[in-house]
């Protein structure tokens, strides 16, 4: 029970069988436990996990052809990993990620094993710097990009009439519909004092109506749409300071006054409401740097076509971009196809261009080269390693933060049904080891994969 739950977990099923024992007992029995024998790895995977994330790290080792955990190291030293391969001469394969003090230290402890370097890595860094390279371009990117060739079939908006200035809206329609009721009553042979009493206006109304030969000859006042105002002549000052991004009508107010203007506040403020209330142009908006990174780093069959059409237009403006868009291209096939023997000559074709954020990227590759050409070639990855990272985590979350590594390497136990778990658990109590139930990490096959 103490195996498959742990210490209080455990306790708790053993007083359900009779047996009375604290989670204090349970852990000691896990401690008293002998240590298993662990056949010596062939491939082994070697990633940082974090007890206090941002300050204190520790090394995991996993066994990449059985994907089990092997080893857990209290921090992330080159001179650590040195250490502990060379206790194992056997191992053949490291696979690690680029990070220095593993680089360095796999060449310490294991120099006859071949380094490979994750591939998810590698893809992940040229993402970052293909992000740098595009965020170069970000002032340039503020052009019009067209969503679709040509809107032939949209169907236009509707125009309105030449010879009718009058605005459309709730009180035009239903001057035009009573002036149409009127009309037709009169028409009918009905006398405009009948037509008051059907329609409930009074004789006033009746006769505007019926003397109005068409319904524009009713709209006066506000209602005309060319009505002069005195505020006609500070119009375009007020349209130059609203594109500026001014909208405050009391502001505004504040500065046509010197300019002259003598008419009220309220005349200032309806003229801006209606600038608030009237539909805007719809345009396009630039797409962001980081939309345009992914649809660079995106297979092109998987973008829409509105996508493939802006990417198009942004490559078309900016040949580096055009040129970073081959180099992404051309890894990403190196990364699928395994083509590792490809990469001098990427790199070659990437110092000729002028891409800085892609030569920061070509230094570092070259650094580390030889585990680069590997991971592009053999099939070992770091996946399953990333995995049991994320199981950690998991671990972590489930003791509420409360596990942390023991002082130097932790003694593996094999519970009932053959997992592994490195669950470390610091009570607030109890500083002891237990071992919560658990599967190793899954991946898609039991092969390395790409």
């Amino acid at each position: 029970m103490g195996l498959a739950l742990a210490g209080r977990a455990g306790a708790r099923m053993a007083r359900a069988f009779g047996v009375s024992i604290s989670r204090s007992a349970v852990l000691r029995l896990l401690d008293a436990l002998p240590e298993p024998e662990i056949p010596a790895p062939r491939v082994v995977g070697v990633d940082e996990y974090a007890t206090r994330k941002g300050r204190v790290y520790g090394t995991v080792l996993v066994d990449v052809e059985t994907r089990r955990p092997v080893d857990l190291l209290p921090d992330r030293e080159a001179s650590s990993l040195a250490a502990w391969l060379e206790k194992r001469p056997g191992i053949e394969i490291v696979c690690r990620d680029r990070a220095p003090f593993f680089a360095e230290g796999a060449t310490a402890g294991a120099p006859q094993a071949t380094q490979v370097a994750d591939r998810w890595h590698l893809w992940h860094n040229l993402g970052e710097a293909a992000e740098r390279a595009v965020a170069r371009h970000c002032q340039c990117l503020r052009v019009l990009v067209p969503d679709r060739e040509g809107k032939a079939d949209e169907p236009a908006p509707p125009e309105e009439k030449a010879d009718s200035p009058w605005r459309s809206g709730r009180f035009a329609n239903r001057v035009r519909a009573r002036h149409a009721t009127v009309h037709a009553l009169l028409e009918a042979g009905h006398n405009r004092r009948s037509i008051g009493r059907q329609l409930q206006m009074t004789h006033r109304t009746v006769k505007s109506l019926a003397d109005a030969a068409k319904p524009e000859d009713l709209f006066r006042g506000q209602w005309q749409h060319n009505r002069t105002s005195v505020l006609d002549e500070y119009k375009p000052y007020l349209d130059e300071r609203w594109d500026e991004g001014c909208s405050n009508a009391w502001n505004l107010w504040e500065e046509i006054v010197p300019l002259g203007y003598r008419g009220s506040y309220g005349r200032v403020s309806a003229y801006l409401r209606e600038k608030r209330t009237s539909p805007r142009p719809v345009t396009a908006q630039p797409p962001a740097p980081r939309v345009v990174t992914r649809w660079i780093l995106s297979r092109p069959e998987t973008l829409t076509e509105i996508e493939q059409l802006r990417l198009k237009a942004v490559l078309a403006n900016f040949p580096e971009l055009d040129a970073l868009t081959g180099h992404v291209r051309s890894l990403a096939q190196m990364l699928t196809e395994r083509q590792g023997e490809r990469l001098p000559q990427w790199l070659d074709a990437v110092r000729q261009d002028d891409l800085p954020s892609l030569h920061t990227l070509a230094a570092g590759i070259d650094r580390d080269r030889d585990a680069v050409i590997a991971g592009l070639t053999l099939p070992w990855n770091s996946g399953v390693v990333e995995g049991h990272v994320n199981r950690i985590k998991m671990l972590k979350r489930q003791m509420f933060g409360r596990t942390a590594p023991q002082a130097g390497p932790p003694r593996p136990v094999t519970d009932v049904s053959g997992s592994w778990n490195h669950a470390f658990v610091r009570d607030s109590r109890i500083r002891s080891h237990a071992w919560e139930r658990g599967e190793p990490a899954r991946s898609t096959a039991t092969s390395p994969q790409t």
